[in-house]
């Protein structure tokens, strides 16, 4: 019996760009590619992710396997689309440290520092905390698979060997850094309001006891009623950041 293989170049060239594209993203994800997941598992996720997806796009993939330079430039399109869809997923979760930073200032814990754990830095505390509720939440709520499903629609808005429209990734790079600020303040505006009433309370209380260290007792004053405020809103916050965040995949799977 004799077994045809020439068919083997192509498809693990075709392979190749399929996990281009899906380990670019992997790499960038919220939960998938935070600095403390050992580098095997963020391959083993897109390996298996890869071998998923490849039956289904693997018509889209014209191969000439006759010249490297066409493949090597595929190769570098598939990259670029995997990075600008890991980074869009990426900065949905930089609105919880905007709401944790503005939070901490008006609560006067903006020295209060920690390690991220999702990013290996040092960050503010609630911040830190807001982040890693985030996280849990989306894979409690199972909200990770829009990620997967938007990252299988991605062929229909970007297809393989096409040139991305630098002009569109722009505009998509604007709109997220400016969504994701806009949440975090959205976020943080009952803290906002507390802040401004509570240090108009404090002014007017200076005045009237000048013989008081108002500093000394409003800023145990302001933690406590802001941790007050923070558990009686949290659940509100993070209801509003989950629809954010499934707005934005929304966006990017075109049959939805």
């Amino acid at each position: 019996m004799r077994i045809d293989i020439s068919l083997l170049p192509a498809l693990a060239a075709a392979f190749m760009l399929v996990f281009a594209r899906i380990g670019a993203m992997v790499m960038l994800l919220p939960g998938f590619g935070e600095t403390n997941i050992p580098v095997r598992i963020k391959l083993a996720i897109a390996l298996a992710l890869t071998l998923i997806i490849l039956p289904l796009h693997r018509a889209a993939y014209t191969i000439d396997m006759q010249s490297m330079a066409p493949l090597m430039v595929m190769l570098v399109l598939e990259i670029v689309i995997g990075v600008v869809l890991g980074a869009t997923a990426r900065v949905t979760l930089s609105a919880l440290q905007v709401a944790g930073s503005v939070i901490a200032q008006q609560l006067g814990l903006g020295f209060v520092t920690a390690v991220d754990p999702t990013q290996g830095q040092q960050g503010l505390l609630i911040g830190n905390f807001l982040t890693i509720l985030g996280l849990t939440l989306l894979f409690a709520t199972d909200t990770h698979y829009l990620v997967i499903a938007a990252l299988n629609d991605s062929y229909a808005i970007f297809s393989p060997g096409e040139f991305v429209p630098s002009g569109d990734i722009a505009a998509l790079a604007t709109r997220a850094f400016a969504a994701a600020f806009k949440i975090g303040m959205q976020l943080a505006a009952p803290f906002l309001v507390f802040g401004l009433v509570f240090n108009m309370g404090l002014g007017v209380l200076a005045r009237l006891m000048p013989q008081m260290q108002v500093y000394f007792v409003g800023v145990p004053l302001a933690i406590l009623a802001g941790f007050l405020i923070f558990a009686a809103v949290l659940t509100t916050m993070m209801g509003t950041y989950m629809d954010y965040f499934i707005g934005v995949m929304h966006q990017l799977i075109p049959r939805s």
